[in-house]
């Protein structure tokens, strides 16, 4: 759920991307060679059906706060691609397992209506006080936490607040379910996180199939080589001493048929017992036609000329390639063949560490994940037959070791949360635990980060007008115990918990933008903190309206507090950032303009759009197109930072490896994104890319002191060495531009260039740098 995201959106929905989604999912659920693909699809299908058919109906607006009719909005809505509901709500649909086997306890009908007046009566209240103490529950959508809340306020004598909950509640009583499922493990540590469960990863190494390419080589190298080479033996006793190419000049008595005759019989039982690899069964291959020949003289039958031909050149290339059977050179050949066949399978592994799963808590990560991808014991050999010592191959450890249950940093460290987009999927457990922190009460505080959980999974709707999605604050059961908070102790820890994972997030992964739904809950503490940050949102260039709301330009004075007065990143992007700061000044003392009745900030947005268009060709420039928003969104980020300046200046964030080696870590991923251009057909998207990590190597060296400033633009030379060529090339006219504007100049003098994602010219960093002349 992205609740602070003031997105700007056109004017209406359009249902051509509903149809055309329609499309995609029925053409996958029809053709897709996977059945569970196939299956997901027709789910899709069947949703996308939904929304076309509530858009013709008028049981839904897309683009409103409130989407499906006669539902408020902080009923969850069912969200799907795009942000288009689906008309069901996400609490609704039949009974779940745990409310029928409620209501069969309770001796009430099977339905919600009934279920919800037996919560309320002395003995239901009684079971959700045992919940609420025990704080053994799951929340999985935001409603769930309704009816706990009205129990606590009940036993805590808030009976107006239980009250004026409930008869805000009961309208929906028969559509939604209010409270959560009941469960056998407490609340989860708030210390430590975990990217997957036991039972997640089990199911990752479950799906782990036999290769049949892998299966094939085994096959190949401990059955047919083998059995090859005594075909090769059996013939060259019919051939003179010393020359294999005179196979059959030696008449075969009746030993060697008899012999030749055991061979097919065993050749029979091996092709049916292995199937893997079937280049045996060609008549071409040497193999076949060694077996065809032999087949042939063991039934009596003479070899036409032609098919002695085929014999001896057979024998004879394959003596070339492996040598006589029983030499050294093919006898080591073939036990190290042997070694590498009785390797054990991928797959035979992955059951083993399935195994090892099998005896903990499914449903927590892992403490410690290395006695589960040890090497395989003595006692685990004789029970399974893999070698002792055999080691867990990399593929089989990755699902296993994402189990792992540790501090967020040591995930980082370990390289278990790989992006930031990975990082933004568990911070709100964090923040969730931090935010609870304001309620004294503890069963109060469990309730509280448990609904924050589920929250934040709440899918951001497509908004029009720059509507605001639903914050938690708005829902009802949050207003019900918003007295009950203090802010004061709670606000500290929140500061302290956004300092230390914007700090993570910034030194973790230099050279990437945060990603919206980490902003989301980076802003759900700064909130808290009261700290005057202001977070903003990537937005989308292609449902860009042109507008930007107030906090925009909060960011961007910010900035200015920090980087204003003749910063590397104030001369590199040519900002006046005395301007931006006047801006602010006027803008707060006048009464914001509001446009689509959203509050907007007119001056911030006539600013970007001006910066957009100087570098632009008179013909190529206006709105209305991507790229042409998609310039103006940049110019926007380009002013604020993009969050950065608001981390530094007003969060306080002190990265320990500093700002040079941050600096140096953007220049690598800058040279890295740069490789992925070449040969590119569409590079747009990567180029786009290049610019945010450019954007943040500047924003680095500003921050630093002038000596590692000077040693840091003195190093990236020598890292485009460790880079293919053509990266050096695309990259030399930018890094021109930096040293220019370092030394007093601009960026783009000469032959330096500004670097920017976005253009509505065709962008100098996509030819290719040896044909661009």
């Amino acid at each position: 759920m992205n609740d602070d995201a003031d997105q700007q959106h056109l004017a209406e929905a359009n249902p051509g991307y509903a149809s055309g989604q329609l499309a995609r999912a029925l053409r996958t659920a029809l053709t897709h060679e996977d059945p569970d693909t196939r299956r997901r699809a027709g789910e899709r299908q069947r949703a996308w059906r939904s929304v076309l058919a509530g858009m013709a109906n008028g049981l839904l607006t897309i683009g409103s706060r409130t989407p499906v009719r006669d539902l408020p909005a902080w009923v969850t809505p069912e969200v799907i691609r795009g942000g288009f509901a689906t008309g069901a709500p996400s609490a609704g649909g039949p009974l779940t397992e745990y409310e029928a086997e409620a209501a069969c306890r309770a001796g009430v009908p099977p339905d919600r209506q009934a279920l919800f007046a037996y919560w309320l009566s002395e003995d239901g209240l009684a079971q959700l006080y045992e919940l609420l103490d025990g704080g053994r529950y799951e929340v999985t959508v935001p409603e769930e936490a309704a009816l706990l809340t009205v129990a606590w306020l009940a036993r805590a004598g808030e009976t107006d607040a239980a009250l004026g909950l409930v008869e805000e509640l009961a309208p929906f009583a028969e559509r939604l379910r209010f409270t959560p499922r009941p469960s056998t493990r407490p609340a989860p540590d708030a210390g430590t996180v975990h990217r997957r469960t036991v039972a997640e990863a089990g199911e990752s190494l479950a799906r782990r199939r036999t290769s049949e390419a892998v299966e094939t080589q085994r096959e190949a190298l401990a059955v047919w080589q083998p059995f090859g080479d005594e075909l090769l033996a059996h013939w060259l006793e019919t051939a003179d001493a010393g020359q294999p190419a005179r196979v059959l000049t030696r008449a075969p008595d009746a030993a060697w048929h008899g012999r030749g005759a055991e061979l097919l019989c065993r050749y029979r039982d091996l092709a049916g017992r292995h199937t893997h690899c079937t280049k045996h069964l060609k008549p071409k291959e040497n193999l076949g036609i060694l077996r065809g020949a032999l087949e042939e003289t063991v039934a009596g039958r003479e070899l036409d000329a032609r098919r002695l031909g085929l014999l001896r050149h057979a024998v004879t290339s394959m003596v070339r390639r492996r040598g006589l059977p029983g030499s050294t050179e093919l006898t080591a050949l073939r036990r190290e063949q042997a070694a590498q066949a009785a390797l054990p399978s991928h797959h035979a592994l992955a059951q083993l560490v399935l195994r090892r799963l099998s005896g903990l808590d499914q449903q927590a990560g892992v403490a410690d994940v290395a006695p589960l991808v040890a090497a395989v014991g003595e006692e685990e050999a004789r029970e399974t037959g893999l070698p002792v010592g055999a080691v867990i191959p990399a593929g089989v450890r990755r699902p296993v070791e994402a189990a792992l249950s540790a501090p967020l940093s040591t995930l980082v460290e370990r390289g278990v949360v790989p992006s930031a987009e990975v990082l933004a999927e568990l911070v709100p457990r964090l923040v969730a635990a931090t935010t609870a922190q304001a309620y004294p009460d503890p069963a109060l505080r469990t309730l509280a980060a448990a609904h924050h959980r589920a929250f934040a999974g709440r899918r951001s709707l497509l908004l029009l007008n720059l509507q605001r999605q639903v914050r938690a604050e708005e829902l009802p059961w949050v207003r019900a115990v918003a007295g009950q908070r203090t802010d004061g102790e709670a606000g500290a820890v929140s500061a302290v918990a956004l300092r230390q994972l914007g700090e993570l997030a910034v030194q973790a992964f230099p050279g990437t933008i945060l990603p919206n739904s980490l902003i989301r809950e980076l802003s759900v503490l700064a909130r808290q903190a009261e700290l005057g940050a202001p977070l903003v949102e990537e937005l989308a260039a292609d449902i860009f309206m042109g507008t930007f709301t107030p906090k925009f330009l909060a960011a961007a004075r910010i900035a200015a507090e920090l980087l204003g007065g003749g910063s590397l990143y104030e001369r590199y992007y040519a900002i006046d950032y005395r301007a931006v700061r006047n801006l602010a000044i006027v803008e707060a003392g006048e009464a914001l303009t509001r446009s689509y009745g959203a509050r907007t900030s007119p001056g911030f947005a006539k600013l970007c759009v001006a910066r957009a268009e100087a570098g632009s060709s008179r013909s190529r420039r206006g709105g209305g197109s991507v790229a042409a928003n998609g310039k103006v969104i940049e110019q926007a980020q380009i002013l604020t930072t993009h969050n950065l300046a608001t981390l530094v200046h007003r969060v306080g964030i002190d990265p320990a490896v500093g700002w040079a080696d941050l600096a140096r870590r953007c220049f690598v991923t800058v040279c890295r994104l740069t490789g992925r251009v070449h040969g590119n057909p569409r590079p747009l998207s990567t180029i786009k890319d290049v610019a945010y990590a450019w954007r943040q190597l500047v924003f680095h060296l500003s921050l630093c002191t002038p000596g590692e400033r000077a040693r840091t633009l003195a190093g990236l030379s020598e890292e485009l060495t460790r880079h293919p060529g053509h990266v050096a090339g695309r990259l030399a006219p930018a890094l021109t531009g930096l040293y220019q504007v370092a030394e007093g100049g601009r960026a783009d003098e000469g032959t330096g260039r500004l670097l920017l994602g976005w253009t509505t010219d065709g962008h100098w960093l996509r030819p290719d740098p040896a044909s661009a002349g």
